[in-house]
């Protein structure tokens, strides 16, 4: 199994997980049910209710953050993008000898920045690149400052440094966005009320007297899917959703940057 799949694999066992154990707690409800029946137990309807409402409010929430900070990463690679061509250009206004090297310096550092999430599952190679960045961020810095002293005008610098202080800044935005999830107790939490709503599913589905397979199934895959869906989503860089396409502006800059 290579480092590019696993992460999709470790979902899907999740999901598979989660599948197989619903169809046990129902089962196991369904028994439970059938034993409550015959002591002539009664009155748990709006307890049932109530776990479901949770349940699915859980469900609810869960994928809209996960939707919401997909949407979020997505935005901020435009403007990365948006910030490095900015700071490319105003690279005009400095002195025609300080520019040859810091246009280079500008491309080695866009190189850097698309290798850093070309494929965050190597996270070797993932984090060398992010250092290398920022070692390129504080060469550009220094030469920028040194450029603008020797320009013929104080406000060229507050055009150009500022420029570069954003471009600098989106860096750690995106790299605390690509951080950002929700706590591990929100998934676990989900699992718990999944397992519990097909418990109480089992139990309810006593009164027909007979499995219902269909139901028992159909109840456990869409959840399942639900949940994986929602994973997926939340990791844009390892599973099958994915941000990639978004980095074609990051590309296209680069290609821009002669």
């Amino acid at each position: 199994m290579d480092a590019a799949t696993s992460p999709v694999l470790f979902a899907a066992s999740l999901a598979g997980g989660l599948f197989l154990g619903m169809l046990f707690f129902v089962e196991v409800g369904r028994r439970v049910g059938v034993r409550r029946q015959a002591n002539d137990e009664a009155g748990t309807g709006a307890v049932d209710g109530a776990v479901f409402a949770l349940f699915g409010l859980l469900v609810a929430f869960t994928f809209s953050g996960a939707v919401a900070r997909f949407d979020a990463r997505r935005d901020l690679i435009t403007k990365e993008a948006n910030a490095i061509g900015t700071a490319w250009l105003r690279l005009d206004m400095l002195p025609a000898e300080s520019q040859p090297p810091l246009r280079k310096l500008f491309r080695d550092y866009l190189d850097a920045r698309l290798s850093t999430y070309r494929d965050v599952s190597q996270r070797g190679t993932t984090m060398a690149e992010y250092d290398r960045s920022i070692a390129i961020q504080n060469e550009i810095w220094k030469q920028a400052v040194s450029a603008s002293k020797a320009a013929p005008s104080p406000a060229i610098a507050t055009l150009v440094l500022p420029a570069l202080n954003d471009m600098i800044d989106i860096t750690t935005t995106r790299l605390m966005s690509s951080r950002t999830h929700p706590p591990t107790v929100i998934f676990a939490l989900l699992f718990v009320l999944a397992l519990g709503c097909s418990f109480l599913a089992g139990v309810g589905m006593a009164k027909s007297g007979r499995r219902n397979w269909l139901h028992m199934t159909a109840f456990a895959a869409i959840t399942a899917v639900t949940v994986y869906v929602i994973l997926d989503i939340e990791f844009p860089r390892l599973g099958l959703v994915r941000v990639d396409a978004a980095d074609r502006v990051l590309v296209e800059l680069r290609q821009s940057m002669k």
